[in-house]
């Protein structure tokens, strides 16, 4: 499997723990409240506050990370356990130690573990929460009961475990269900990989199939283009011009195909900026189809040195063909630089999308001509922005014909994160 599946599901997982931590400094402020103010119970409240406003910077420094960075380690998420497991140590020890009938808690954190974890790190993480119930039954501050609950502590900690057991589990269900909604959405990405890197090579196999007959055309109609049977004829000179043209682009085609699929982005690309990219682009997409008005504005600023490969090109070439397919007279782009993104919008002046194609767009085979073979343009485009960190979205205009918007973060096109 792709090893940037694993580290998106990884950062996913990563936000998990943050709201579970927010959920057992909001749940321990809730106890410390209830023992100590209603059920009269003393407690170093002090000392416990001190515990559960470490947590919340440890939280609020994850959080930071998590929006930062890209990618988050599970070395990340094995630190955050461990600290939470030696928190959650200190409580116990201030609040009555291993008689503490939230002592079984520390199996919440073990069984997080087991989901998210290599093995390893659960192991350590199992020996260090053996540790510390094992000295909490030694060392810890007993509770001091009032007299008036004396005769009922036996009940008010079957009372405590009770509440523990349903605590772990409703939070249990809560979060093992959502890893494993990411888990699922991982898989999923990763078959659809699958899918893509076999088209590829279809399309690569097919690329050096196509080579050597579109060779042989090439020679024989330049051979023809020289008989004076054809140089005495402009019409038939001028189609053999033309053929010959075509030709050349579908030799141009076949090796941007060979190059594409054997070249890594950042390998065999092109150092260029943002405005020279785009100008270059639409210029090249115009001379291919004349007939096709173009409504271009560009308002890159600043102009922003990028890397370009054909993987890039051939992706906005992509969008630009289905609009002009949805209406063959005229299209529009438009580009601009918005909160370090590239934002490329690129519509057409015809029937719109249909709501249940919109609702599917950028998945296989869902085709907006209607043809069960299709839809796999927008879908290759979808997962090129995907692997860019980016965002493609659609929408239908309000008068007439629809818009869809390409967005791509600035860092995931200069050179230093293009080989991520």
């Amino acid at each position: 499997m792709p090893a940037h599946i694993h580290n998106v599901t990884n950062k996913q997982h990563f936000l998990l723990l943050i709201q579970l931590r927010w959920l057992a400094v909001a749940g321990q402020i809730f106890t410390i409240i209830l023992v100590s103010q209603w059920m009269e119970i003393k407690l170093p409240v002090g000392a416990m506050a001190i515990v559960i406003g470490l947590l919340c910077v440890l939280n609020s420094v994850s959080y930071v990370h998590y929006k930062k960075e890209k990618y988050v380690s599970k070395t990340l998420m094995f630190v955050g356990l461990l600290l939470d497991v030696l928190a959650l140590s200190v409580q116990f020890y201030l609040s009555g130690g291993a008689s503490n009938p939230f002592i079984s808690l520390f199996l919440l954190q073990i069984i997080l573990a087991v989901v998210l974890l290599e093995a390893w790190a659960t192991w350590i993480l199992v020996v260090l929460s053996s540790f510390c119930f094992i000295v909490l039954t030694i060392y810890y501050r007993p509770i001091e009961i009032p007299h008036h609950h004396g005769s009922d502590f036996f009940n008010l900690h079957i009372q405590g475990m009770f509440i523990c057991f349903v605590l772990a589990s409703v939070l249990l269900v809560l979060f093992v269900t959502r890893i494993q909604r990411n888990l699922s959405a991982r898989d999923a990405q990763s078959a659809e990989e699958d899918h893509i890197v076999r088209m590829g090579l279809m399309a690569s196999g097919a690329a050096h199939e196509l080579g050597t007959p579109l060779a042989t055309v090439s020679v024989i109609l330049s051979d023809w283009q020289r008989m004076p049977l054809f140089q005495k004829d402009p019409v038939l000179e001028e189609e053999l011009t033309d053929m010959l043209a075509q030709i050349d682009r579908c030799k141009t085609i076949v090796s941007d195909i060979l190059l594409s699929s054997g070249t890594a982005r950042g390998e065999g690309a092109v150092r260029t900026t943002i405005n020279q990219f785009l100008d270059g682009l639409v210029n090249e997409w115009e001379s291919l189809y004349p007939s096709t008005h173009t409504h271009y504005h560009n308002h890159c600023q600043p102009d922003v040195p990028i890397i370009c490969d054909i993987a890039l090109k051939q992706m906005i070439f992509n969008v630009m063909d289905n609009a002009r397919e949805a209406s063959a007279n005229q299209v529009g782009i438009t580009a601009t630089i918005e909160d370090d993104n590239l934002v490329i919008s690129i519509s057409d002046e015809g029937a719109g999308f249909k709501p249940d194609v919109l609702a599917e767009l950028g998945k296989a085979y869902c085709s907006t001509k209607g043809r069960p073979e299709g839809g796999l343009g927008l879908y290759l485009v979808s997962n090129v922005v995907r692997k860019l960190n980016g965002q493609m979205t659609a929408q239908n205009k309000a008068d007439k014909g629809a818009i869809v918007t390409i967005r791509l973060p600035l860092t995931s096109l200069c050179y230093g994160e293009c080989n991520d």
